[in-house]
C-alpha cells in the first residue's frame, strides 16, 4: 500500500502568496492546508496524524503572530511537525533565530523552486528519520554510542555538508564562523589579527567549498545541521 502524499501546512498572511504557492505545491503532488490565521493553524496542525508525513512552511514575519513565536507555541503544544521558514526580509540574525528554535531551512522570497523542493525533502527526511528512531526505540546516547545520535537518520544532505566541512582549512573554518555570526571582514580581521584581504580571500574559499552562493545561504547550512545534529 503506497503512503499518502504528504501534507504541507502553508502559513502566510498574504492571501496572493498563499494562492501562488498552493498553486505550486499542489501541481508538485503535495496535499496542502493554506492557512492565514495562526491559531486556525495550530488547531490543523494538532489533527496531523502522526504516522503521515508532513512539514510547515511558515513565513516568518506575520501581524498577529510572528512565526518565532507560532513556532513556539508549536514547540509547547508538542507539535514537532519540521518547520521550513520563508522570509521576503530576510538577515542573518533572523536566519539563525529560526534555526536555533529547530526550523529545517530559511527561504528567501520569491521562492526558488529548487531551493523549495531540497528544503521540503529534507524535511520529510527528519520526520522519517525521527519516526523510524521511535519505532525501533532507540537507546539513550550513553548505551549507544557518542555518534549514534548524531548519524542516527542522517539525511543525504547532512552527509554532503559533513564531506564539504571536511574539506575547510581551520583558518575558512574560523572566519566562516564569524560571517554567519554577522561580523564585517574588517572586524575580522582586526580580531584573527590578519589583513582584510586574507580575511576576504578565506571568505570566499570556504563558501565556494561550501558551495553557498550568498551569506544567507551559508548560515542556512551550517546551522540547520548543528541544529539536526542535536535533535
Amino acid at each position: 500500500m503506497s503512503q499518502p502524499s504528504p501534507t504541507i501546512y502553508l502559513i502566510d498572511d498574504n492571501a496572493d502568496f498563499r494562492a501562488s504557492a498552493e498553486f505550486w505545491l499542489d501541481a508538485a503532488g503535495y496535499q496542502v492546508q493554506a492557512l492565514g490565521d495562526p491559531e486556525q493553524a495550530l488547531q490543523a496542525l494538532g489533527r496531523h496524524p502522526s504516522a503521515e508525513r508532513g512539514c510547515v512552511l511558515m513565513d516568518v514575519r506575520m501581524p498577529e503572530i510572528s512565526g518565532l513565536d507560532l513556532h513556539d507555541r508549536m514547540n509547547e503544544r508538542g507539535l514537532d511537525l519540521p518547520v521550513v521558514y520563508m522570509s521576503g526580509h530576510a538577515d542573518v540574525a533572523l536566519a539563525v533565530r529560526a534555526m536555533q528554535k529547530g526550523a529545517v531551512s530559511f527561504l528567501e522570497k520569491p521562492l526558488d523552486e529548487e531551493a523549495l523542493e531540497r528544503a521540503l525533502q529534507a524535511a520529510f527526511a527528519r520526520m522519517e528519520a525521527r519516526q523510524q528512531q521511535q519505532a525501533k526505540q532507540v537507546p539513550p546516547e550513553d548505551e549507544a554510542g557518542p555518534h549514534s545520535k548524531a548519524e542516527a537518520g542522517d539525511s543525504p544532505g547532512a552527509q554532503e555538508f559533513r564531506r564539504r566541512e571536511a574539506t575547510l582549512a581551520p583558518r575558512e573554518r574560523e572566519v566562516l564562523g564569524w560571517v554567519i555570526q554577522g561580523i564585517y571582514n574588517k572586524n575580522i580581521a582586526d580580531r584573527m589579527q590578519l589583513s582584510v584581504k586574507t580575511i576576504e580571500l578565506y571568505r570566499a574559499r570556504g563558501m565556494g567549498k561550501m558551495g553557498a552562493r550568498s551569506v544567507a545561504e551559508l548560515t542556512r547550512m551550517m546551522v540547520s545541521r548543528q541544529v539536526e545534529g542535536a535533535c
